[in-house]
């Protein structure tokens, strides 16, 4: 099982190792390491959220996601998406940037750490809606820290109060963060910059979000028509068949879960440059990582374990929270990046240690609720 589903992460380890050897030598070996380790540990709750969403889709979309996603993942947000910045912050074309990134990595490191508050209004937005929606939903019945989450669940019966919560938010950034350095420093004031670029990140999420919403109620419309001939199956004695979606459905899944995952590699591109300049090391290191989140969506779906153990996804939610957090604190002040994955990881560690405990409880009484994990849905060998 697990040479199946890491398979292809181990190939891509050992010939980007390879290729980072030949390119610059054993420093640039340890350094695509260090950068691998660094994506790793930033992006595992990444790979838990996603397995939250992949599990809903059938198994072609499946498919897609782990192949022309895993392209969209590593080549443009791990090579593309800094290029892209240098383009934009410095008003350059596409192969003026790829030149200056190539033969002035210092100024190429500078204009991305210019452009940083806009990612980071940005991103944060983005997943600050998440975890503020998942905070909110009044439909939820499983709870793991009950005494800050039934509160906020009852809360949620207020029509776009995460979009209000969010927006109260990006304005404290912008006036507060953001005017800082003019204030006690004398630099540029990019409170405007902030402002739009967190708006973006409200939109973005809205958008799609509604609209895979939309295609997801349509499917749970057909579920409702086919109430009837799952009901006489379980009279039967038969297991009811895993209704998963598909078509818009789950192509608006599909961008949700790409536009998700590039919120998640903010941080670890920015991260990257604090260990090196050179964008080739860079793409390497951080291509490795991402495919062992891909590596780690599939396992969790496989094994079912986001079922089995029912607080992971609360943590994991916990943790994009924190991240958003983090962003934003980031527009002013700088948060080392073991920080951020050490945070990620301690809350879905705890999520999971909790859950383990649950279960042990629930056996020890006999089973009941939560005791029996849920049928694993399917996913397409040979990813």
């Amino acid at each position: 099982m697990v040479l199946r589903t890491f398979g292809w992460s181990f190939g891509v380890t050992a010939a980007g190792l390879v290729a980072a050897y030949f390119f610059g030598g054993w420093e640039a070996f340890a350094l695509v390491g260090i950068l691998s380790i660094l994506e790793i540990s930033l992006s595992f709750d990444n790979a838990v959220v996603n397995a939250g969403v992949l599990k809903k889709m059938n198994a072609f979309w499946q498919k897609i996601f782990l192949t022309i996603g895993i392209l969209v993942a590593v080549f443009g947000m791990r090579l593309v998406f800094p290029i892209v910045i240098v383009c934009i912050s410095a008003q350059l074309g596409p192969i003026e940037a790829v030149d200056l990134a190539l033969n002035d990595q210092e100024r190429y490191e500078q204009l991305v750490t210019d452009a940083h508050p806009a990612i980071a209004a940005f991103g944060g937005m983005f997943l600050l809606m998440i975890f503020l929606n998942f905070m909110f939903d009044r439909d939820r019945d499983v709870h793991w820290l009950r005494v800050i989450e039934r509160p906020l669940a009852r809360f949620g019966q207020v029509e776009g109060l995460s979009v209000v919560i969010a927006l109260i938010t990006l304005l404290v950034s912008g006036t507060v963060l953001a005017t800082h350095a003019v204030l006690y420093e004398g630099h540029a004031d990019k409170s405007a910059t902030v402002y739009l670029a967190g708006i973006g990140g409200l939109l973005t999420y809205l958008i799609v979000n509604g609209l895979s919403t939309h295609f997801e109620n349509k499917i749970e419309e057909e579920e409702e028509q086919e109430h009837e001939a799952e009901e006489a199956a379980k009279r039967a004695g038969k297991e009811p068949p895993v209704v998963l979606l598909a078509g818009k459905a789950a192509f608006f899944m599909f961008l949700y879960l790409e536009v998700l995952d590039a919120s998640f590699s903010f941080d670890g591109v920015i991260g990257a440059f604090a260990i090196t300049n050179d964008p080739v090391i860079i793409a390497l290191g951080l291509g490795i990582g991402a495919m062992y989140v891909r590596s780690l969506t599939v396992y969790l779906v496989r094994q079912g374990t986001l079922d089995e153990y029912r607080y992971l996804e609360h943590g994991a939610h916990y943790a994009i929270g924190a991240l958003g957090v983090l962003l934003l604190i980031t527009i002013r002040w700088h948060v080392n990046e073991v920080v951020t994955g050490l945070i990620g990881v301690a809350l879905i560690g705890s999520a999971f240690w909790t859950s383990v405990l649950h279960n042990r409880r629930d056996a020890a009484k006999g089973g009941g609720e939560g005791g029996t994990p849920a049928e694993k849905p399917e996913v397409p060998s040979g990813v």
